[in-house]
Order: structure tokens, then C-alpha cells, then sequence
């Protein structure tokens, strides 16, 4: 404890903690106050102990071994046994109260962060490091842990040590312990000033560590290692990792050099100490003044000083560094989701699902309203919001009506669909669902009312099971196997060796983006929404597989409203209204029809994008 405090950053005592930190930290504190106070009952109980033995130690020697008194030797040395086993019981009852408490507190504490990060906005995810986020989830909740372990018990443990251990040598004989104390400037400035070098290296180490660690995690996912494959030069990457990993060893021995040298110079000063005490001490027991099982405790009281001390001087280093791991905790449990449910939230009303978009006006929220600037790293310095992206946007889509969203591209309309799938809500204006303004309704039924498909289907890396019961836990195999079927995959994924057992891969990668689209609607079938929200869903694929997605598509949509942006001339066709959105506003609104006959920015649309399609199409034989 004495080294990890020392080798800390100090320069952590100097900063500024929020109004309140502490006490909200005694919050979390509570629901092991019982724990926490057998606990401490048990370190103080320990830390007594301390110089229960050198004292025995003295009677040993004075009254056993001097007077070469047997049965006293004998007594005295069980009693030390016995002593050192109830030490050992109570170190391991100890642990436990601390691993309790302590994993307690980082249960308690990693569910309430996961849970609020989890309900942040989309622009959250978009800034935050991934890194980032996993550190606060980790390291920080364990440095905030250690408050009520490490600390907590460091603190008490060596606070009574020192008062016990002084006072017993004080009353032994009080010149050897001024003696004694006179030398712990020769012990601390050593301590002290290794202990910055150390802690300066640590952190240098740290972040090479962090680099090389960044440089595995971006080369070792799918995409990183497929770009090193088409763009790399293996050579030069074994080149910058060799430079790198030699970075990190160099400062691995300088490390290892300077811990060395550290405890030689501990251990020289407190060897002196204890030269100084014998040779004092010794003339004392020659001349008479002092018994030599008096000076054996001292020495041995001695040893046991130097630790304590060490470590008090740097208790605020320490008391610092947890509370600061606290605050971090705290900066992102303080950060408020913008889409939160209202206390007198109501269910959205059962299908069929009629959705109403009624003047809506929306502006991206700036960084300081959806993130951290400390968990940005590189975009910590872009924090403005975006200017208005929609302006007066309102339109109806009936039960069982699809809607088709079409426009140039950064028009508004995957704002749009991310507004209708509440993962924003609008600056003004509302959308409703069966009457229901979404900021009123609750955000399960929300979420069970509305199914979404984007441009690129993301799968966990797990089996094809979990990805498609992610959206309906109680799912049968036979639910499985007919929504694979429905969604055209279902060949696929019955030809696998394993079948729904299967694993995808990171991020699906070991399926093509027809399969993972696919496999994405199965998933939606599976939820079974009343209203289907499509962005661009069979964008960037194939001919093959945009006809296998289009088909189970068709299936999806059957009886359900839709709201769809466009990439297919045959959904532009199809749709009851097409909506035209040209720089955040509906532009034209109608049918297909109706806008080729009005011959406006929908028909120049259709000229170069979906006409190109149609001719294609009528390249391939029926």
C-alpha cells in the first residue's frame, strides 16, 4: 500500500472536486454500513496486534530465556503461535468483509452505469470513445472501490498502528524512540522523491501501454484487419508494433531499475535505523539501563514504524485518487438522457398503428447536451450543435399505408425515421402514434410499436440464435425457423453445419450483406411491430441479394404501416404517398402519378435514379 501510494500521481491532491462529491459518496456507503463497521472493528483488532508480539517478544527473552526459565519460554511461544493463527483469522475474515463491501459497491455501481449509458441518445454514441466508456465501467469503478477497501482500511490500520507502536516504544524507553522518529525525514525524503520519479514513469507507461493496446484493437477487429490486407504493408506494420512494444519495454526497465533502486534506499535507511537502535540500545543493556529482551522489542517495533509512516504521508494522494475515480463515475451518471419517459407515461394503443407527423421542426443537440468532452478525445473540439436539418415537416400515414420518404441525399429523411422511432425527439411540433404523442407514451411500447431495419444491419458476435431472440426471448425454434423462411434466409442458414447455432462473427462479418439483412428482418418478423420503419434497407447490395431482401420485405410489410425511404423503383411505385424532402422540408407530396405529372424535383429524381433501375431491370431475362 505504501509503494502504490507513493508511486501515484500527487498532482491529483491539487484538484478541484465537485460541491457534494463526498458526500454523495457516503451515499453509496450505506448499504454496507454494517459491513463496513465490522470491518473496521476487525483492521483495528489487526492492527493492535502489531506490538502484541514484539512485547511477548521482551517477556520471552526477560523472563524465559535470561533466568533460563522453561515453562515460561514454552507458555510465552504458544501464546505466540496462537497469536499469529487468530492474526491469520482475522486478515481472512478481513478479505472477506473487504471483497463484500468492495464488490458490493462495483456491482452496484457498473449496473447503474451501464443501465444510464445504455438510455443516452444516439449523438451520444456517435462522440464517445468506446474505450472511453469501457474505462469508466472498469478502471474508474475500481479505483472508486478501493475508497471503502484499500483506502478505508490503509487509513484506519495504519493510523492506529503508528499510534500503538510509538506509544510502546515511548514507554520502553522514550531516548531510542526520539532517536528513532529523528531519523524519518532520512526515510521520507528518499520515499518521497523516488516515489514522483516512479509515479512520472508509471504514467509515461500507461500510455504507451494504452497506444500499443489501441494499435491491437483497431488491428485485430474484421475491418482493421481487412483494411491492413488490401491497404497494408505488412512490413511496416511489424516495423511500427516493434517500435512501439520496444517503447514500452524500455520504459519496463527503467521502471524495474528505479523500483530497485527505491527499496535499496528504503531499506538502507531503515537499516541504519535499526544499526542505530542496537548500538544505543546495546550500551543501554551493557550499562544496565535496558534489558535485552527490551531491545529486541524495540528493534523488532522498529521494522514495523517505517510502513505506516510511508503511507500516511501520502493518504491524501490516496483519499484524492479515489474520490476523483468517484467523480468520473459520477460525470457520466449526471449526464441526463435526452429522450427520457415521463412519470405518467401511458402505453401506446395496439395496432393497426396510424402515425401522424404534425409540424416538426428538429436541430441536432450540441455535444454538451448529449456528451463528455472527456470521453471525446479528438472530437472534444467540435461542441456546437448542428443548425435546423427539419423545418415544418407533417404528414399522415394511415393503418396499413406505406409512406416512401425520397429526396437527394442529406435532405432529412433518415431524421425523420429517427424521429418516428423516438430516438430523437423534435425541437418542435410532434409525433403522434395512434393519437399518442411519443413523449408521452412509455418507451417499451414504443419500442414493442415500432421495428426498424437501417442501411447496415448490425449482429452481435454471438449465434444466430441470440441474434434473432435478442428481439423475442421466448421465441420457439419453430417461430425461428418460420421467420427465417419468411425473410428468405432460412436455406442459408439450414445448410450450416451448426444452424442457429452458428456464430456470426464480430459485427456478422462472416455473412455477407444480403445474409445479414435478411437475417435483420427475420429479427423484425420475430418482434412483429405495428408500424416499420425502413432506412434504406436494401442500400449498397447486390442485384441477387436486393431481390432476396425485397421479397422478404414484401412479407414484413404485408398488413402493417410503413414508413420507408426509397431506394427501389418498384417501393416508389407501390407506396400510397411519396413524400419528396429536399433541404428539411417536404417538397412535393403524392403519387407516383401524380408527381411524374407534375413534373417537379420527384420526376427528376425518377429520371436519373430510379429510371436508371428500371432499365436495368429490363436487361434481366423474367
Amino acid at each position: 500500500m505504501a509503494m502504490r501510494s507513493l508511486t501515484r500521481d500527487d498532482s491529483v491532491k491539487d484538484r478541484k472536486l465537485a460541491p457534494g462529491t463526498a458526500k454523495r459518496v457516503g451515499s453509496y456507503a450505506r448499504p454496507f454500513r454494517r459491513e463496513i463497521g465490522f470491518f473496521l472493528v476487525l483492521v483495528v483488532i489487526d492492527s493492535a496486534l502489531v506490538v502484541a508480539t514484539p512485547l511477548l517478544l521482551k517477556a520471552l527473552i526477560d523472563k524465559g530465556i535470561t533466568p533460563r526459565d522453561r515453562g515460561v519460554v514454552i507458555e510465552l511461544a504458544l501464546i505466540v503461535a496462537a497469536l499469529a493463527v487468530v492474526s491469520g483469522g482475522l486478515t481472512l475474515v478481513e478479505r472477506w468483509y473487504s471483497s463484500r463491501i468492495g464488490e458490493g459497491l462495483i456491482y452496484a455501481l457498473r449496473v447503474q452505469v451501464f443501465s444510464h449509458v445504455l438510455r443516452q441518445p444516439i449523438a451520444f454514441f456517435t462522440r464517445a470513445q468506446t474505450g472511453a466508456l469501457v474505462s469508466r465501467l472498469n478502471s474508474d469503478v475500481i479505483g472508486a472501490q478501493q475508497a471503502f477497501t484499500s483506502v478505508l482500511s490503509s487509513v484506519v490500520s495504519n493510523v492506529v498502528s503508528l499510534v500503538l507502536i510509538i506509544a510502546t516504544m515511548a514507554t520502553l524507553s522514550w531516548q531510542l524512540t526520539l532517536a528513532s522518529l529523528a531519523l524519518v525525514p532520512f526515510f521520507l525524503l528518499p520515499a518521497r522523491v523516488m516515489g514522483k520519479r516512479l509515479a512520472g514513469l508509471a504514467h509515461a507507461q500507461m500510455g504507451l501501454n494504452a497506444d500499443l493496446g489501441s494499435r491491437m484493437t483497431e488491428r485485430f477487429n474484421v475491418a482493421g484487419a481487412l483494411l491492413v490486407k488490401l491497404f497494408g504493408e505488412p512490413h511496416r506494420e511489424d516495423r511500427e508494433y516493434a517500435a512501439q512494444a520496444a517503447g514500452v519495454r524500455d520504459m519496463g526497465v527503467r521502471i524495474s531499475l528505479n523500483r530497485s533502486i527505491f527499496f535499496v534506499a528504503l531499506t538502507l535507511v531503515a537499516s541504519l535505523a535499526t544499526a542505530m537502535v542496537y548500538g544505543f540500545g546495546g550500551l543501554m543493556a551493557v550499562n544496565g539501563s535496558l534489558t535485552i529482551g527490551t531491545l529486541f522489542a524495540l528493534t523488532a517495533l522498529l521494522a514495523r514504524l517505517y510502513g505506516p509512516l510511508t503511507s500516511l504521508s501520502n493518504v491524501r494522494v490516496d483519499v484524492m485518487t479515489a474520490l476523483v475515480s468517484f467523480e468520473r463515475v459520477f460525470e457520466v451518471l449526471d449526464l441526463q438522457p435526452l429522450v427520457t419517459e415521463r412519470p405518467d407515461a401511458r402505453p401506446l394503443p395496439t395496432r393497426p398503428v396510424r402515425v401522424e407527423v404534425d409540424g416538426v421542426a428538429f436541430r441536432y443537440p450540441s455535444a454538451d447536451e448529449v456528451s463528455l468532452a472527456s470521453l471525446e478525445s479528438v472530437a472534444a473540439g467540435d461542441r456546437k450543435g448542428s443548425g435546423v436539418v427539419l423545418r415544418d415537416i407533417s404528414f399522415e400515414a394511415e393503418p396499413g399505408q406505406l409512406v416512401a420518404l425520397v429526396g437527394p441525399s442529406g435532405a432529412g429523411k433518415s431524421t425523420i425515421t429517427a424521429l418516428i422511432a423516438r430516438l430523437y425527439d423534435p425541437s418542435t411540433g410532434a409525433v403522434r402514434i395512434n393519437g399518442v404523442d411519443l413523449r408521452e407514451a412509455t418507451l417499451e411500447s414504443v419500442a414493442r410499436t415500432v421495428g426498424m431495419v437501417t442501411q447496415e444491419a448490425h449482429l452481435f458476435h454471438d449465434t444466430i440464435r441470440a441474434n434473432l431472440t435478442y428481439a423475442a426471448p421466448d421465441a420457439t425454434d419453430d417461430q425461428l425457423v418460420a421467420a427465417l423462411k419468411a425473410a428468405q434466409v432460412w436455406s442459408l442458414v439450414g445448410s450450416l453445419p451448426e444452424g442457429l447455432d452458428t456464430v456470426v462473427g464480430d459485427r456478422g462479418h462472416r455473412l455477407s450483406g444480403g445474409e445479414k439483412q435478411r437475417l435483420a428482418l427475420a429479427r423484425l418478423l420475430l418482434k412483429g411491430p405495428g408500424l416499420i420503419v425502413l432506412d434504406e434497407a436494401t442500400a449498397h447490395l447486390d442485384s441477387e441479394s436486393e431481390a432476396a431482401v425485397q421479397r422478404a420485405l414484401d412479407t414484413a410489410l404485408e398488413g402493417r404501416t410503413a414508413i420507408v425511404i426509397a431506394h427501389r423503383l418498384s417501393t416508389v411505385r407501390g407506396a400510397d404517398q411519396i413524400l419528396v424532402v429536399d433541404e428539411g422540408r417536404i417538397v412535393e407530396r403524392g403519387t407516383h402519378r401524380e408527381l411524374i405529372a407534375r413534373g417537379g424535383l420527384y420526376n427528376d429524381l425518377y429520371t436519373t435514379q430510379f429510371a436508371d433501375q428500371e432499365s436495368r431491370s429490363s436487361d434481366v431475362p423474367a
